[in-house]
């Protein structure tokens, strides 16, 4: 479903990826690890177009993304959800306006009774109905999150692109938030890609893991490869350590 094929990625004269070589399946949930500022944010930016890398091919269902016209980007973007850090809700829309705001940009192709029923159904499948009529400033943290989800959810697609999403939230949540990835994935079929650097969720939720290091994969695999990884940065990284070959 998404192939990364020898990215290199350079801002401002930084090398940001070097020869990123990445594949993720259909119907995977696919984490990215790595230290704050390693290239895991890039990677998404990369999937969704909104950059362009260097050199090699970012290829999202059998098609190379890396030359295509914003026209049709956007046609590849319709396949992609992406849900935010902080859920970067609208904060003078309600929580009805959030997650039907894809849907009512199309008011050609969705009528209103399509949208509230696409409404309804996504928050019912996040633990969020019966809060559409609020602002986003009268929920919690774990709320947001999740209706940042159903809003990612709201046009269907094929790949859901999360972004820390259980940044900032309390155990208990985060794990709500772990658990919801999962069974959006078996409930709609969507490919999920998650940024995260929190291992405990990352090993509970993958199907694979790929971890980023000053810019390149340094290794791949199941929750289980990884956790025996020979990498001492890999090692490092697991245990929390600040002993090893990780510069700080």
């Amino acid at each position: 479903m998404i192939a990364l094929e020898g990215v290199w990625l350079t801002i401002d004269g930084r090398e940001i990826l070097k020869d990123v070589n990445l594949f993720i399946e259909a119907g995977e949930i696919s984490c990215i690890m790595g230290l704050s500022g390693c290239g895991k944010t890039s990677t998404l930016r990369l999937m969704m177009g909104l950059i362009r890398p260097t050199r090699g091919r970012v290829v999202i269902d059998g098609q190379d993304i890396v030359r295509m016209s914003e026209r049709d980007l956007n046609r590849v973007r319709r396949k992609m959800g992406m849900v935010f850090q902080y859920a970067a809700l609208f904060d003078s829309l309600t929580v009805y306006e959030n997650v039907a705001f894809g849907l009512t940009r199309q008011r050609k192709r969705y009528s209103p009774e399509t949208i509230a029923e696409t409404v309804r159904s996504k928050l019912e499948a996040v633990g969020m109905e019966g809060t559409e009529p609020l602002l986003p400033a009268e929920l919690s943290g774990g709320m947001q999150k999740r209706v940042g989800m159903a809003r990612a959810l709201a046009l269907d697609p094929q790949i859901v692109l999360y972004d820390e999403p259980t940044s900032g939230l309390d155990p208990v949540m985060s794990t709500i938030i772990d658990d919801l990835i999962v069974r959006l994935r078996d409930r709609f079929g969507v490919t999920s890609v998650v940024v995260s650097h929190e291992i405990q969720s990352v090993m509970h939720i993958s199907n694979k893991i790929a971890m980023i290091y000053n810019g390149s994969v340094v290794a791949c695999g199941t929750p289980e490869e990884i956790m025996q990884h020979p990498d001492p940065v890999v090692q490092q990284f697991i245990s929390g350590s600040s002993e090893g070959p990780i510069m700080f």
